[in-house]
């Protein structure tokens, strides 16, 4: 897929800037850990698609028909393949022996092959700011603004443009027909922005193209089906605050290749549905990590109302503002490059602790070690709902579970094939 993201003006990331009240936190993975010219890039998804699209259609051997997907096609409860409108209205049948289901956080197909678990915890209000004589504060980093009552988001999806997403809690959003989102932007968001953000911002909202997205979350809950498997986001859903949802998905795809590989015959639904229980066991580590992080950090992101959760937020901020381990070990975690559960729990802790000390020093009072424990306890809060969700011995000791040894041998052996050519 790298050469689907050349020449469509994306732009390389190397990690985040946040963004409180006139300060900034960076976190940057070190540079020569980026082993490929590509690697960390954004890009407008648009241009990335239609070039997929291009791509996939002069591969050998392959043939690609766009059409919308109506139903899964069953026989003696064994997925067989699917019936779709082609793009003239005109309805098919098309038949496999694997049926992989990705169509989405807004799948109707996964209600047979999962226990869809959908939780609306907040809306995107997403446009694209054009920067014609300014540049963002970092730049090669998407930007978190830690506003209030929840993050503001920033990245570059070209030289001249950004993504701006706004997040907005709750299951209500202002109207954008009677000019109530425009007032909100303008009236709660603006004053919170970085100064040199704030007049391509207001110019953006004018214009008035706003769009509007739910962000979801959905635990994975599979229910193994002979003949078909879920990926993306119609299979697990986490709040898009880090971007971890193509991380976990093309990680998914890579162990579900690796399983695959040696498999020949594939008209034996029932062995192919009890060698593919691996791959539930397989993706845990990366999925359960990026899950967890983008869950929590969007709780620390937006506090509630006691003094206890803003002290994490605080905690948070100056935490990652240490530089060295103390931001490159997140951002390690965001990006997948180091997906292990344990780090993620040493850190998350790590910063609570660090909000303890910040209250205890110099001087403690009884009100402050209260305070103190009351931020413990809301991290607890934040954190174990989360892991417990994710499945805490498939998170952290999936190597007692008999399928994930059965399917770490065969990812082993194709990691050789890799290397090997």
């Amino acid at each position: 897929m790298e050469d689907c993201v050349i020449g469509i003006d994306s732009q390389q990331v190397y990690g985040y800037a946040l963004y409180k009240e006139g300060k900034y936190a960076r976190l940057s993975y070190p540079l020569e850990e980026f082993n490929s010219d590509v690697s960390g890039r954004s890009f407008h998804h648009g241009r990335f698609i239609q070039r997929l699209r291009e791509k996939a259609a002069s591969l050998p051997n392959v043939k690609m028909e766009q059409g919308t997907v109506t139903s899964l096609v069953e026989e003696n409860g064994t997925v067989v393949g699917v019936k779709y409108k082609s793009k003239d209205g005109q309805e098919n049948t098309a038949k496999a022996p694997l049926t992989i289901v990705c169509d989405g956080c807004f799948s109707n197909l996964r209600r047979n092959l999962c226990v869809p678990q959908v939780d609306i915890m907040s809306h995107f209000v997403g446009m694209v700011v054009v920067l014609e004589n300014s540049r963002l504060p970092h730049p090669n980093h998407g930007h978190v603004i830690l506003a209030n009552p929840s993050p503001i988001l920033f990245y570059p999806i070209s030289s001249t443009e950004v993504r701006c997403l706004v997040d907005i809690p709750g299951q209500k959003l202002p109207s954008i027909s009677n000019g109530d989102m425009t007032k909100y932007l303008k009236t709660k968001v603006v004053d919170q922005l970085p100064p040199e953000l704030r007049n391509p911002f207001i110019k953006t909202v004018e214009k008035g193209d706003i769009r509007t997205m739910p962000n979801r979350s959905m635990p994975a809950a599979p229910v193994p089906t002979p003949g078909a498997i879920l990926l993306g986001d119609a299979f697990n859903m986490r709040h898009p605050l880090t971007g971890g949802g193509m991380t976990v998905a093309l990680s998914d795809v890579v162990v579900l290749r690796d399983l695959l590989r040696p498999v020949q015959d594939f008209s034996n639904a029932a062995a192919l549905t009890k060698h593919l229980e691996s791959f539930y066991s397989l993706r845990k580590p990366v999925a359960s990590t990026i899950n967890t992080l983008a869950g929590a950090l969007y709780k620390v992101f937006c506090p509630a109302p006691d003094q206890a959760s803003r002290e994490m937020r605080e905690a948070c901020f100056d935490y990652l503002s240490l530089g060295g381990i103390y931001s490159q070990g997140p951002i390690a975690l965001l990006s997948g490059l180091n997906p292990k559960p344990m780090s993620l729990v040493a850190h998350f802790f790590a910063v609570a602790i660090y909000g303890v000390g910040r209250l205890l020093l110099p001087f403690p009072s009884p009100k402050r070690v209260l305070l103190g424990a009351r931020l413990l306890s809301s991290a607890y809060g934040i954190i174990f709902p989360i892991v417990k969700s994710e499945g805490v011995r498939q998170m952290f000791f999936p190597i007692t579970i008999p399928s994930y040894n059965r399917g770490a041998s065969v990812v082993m052996k194709s990691a050789m094939f890799d290397m090997l050519g």
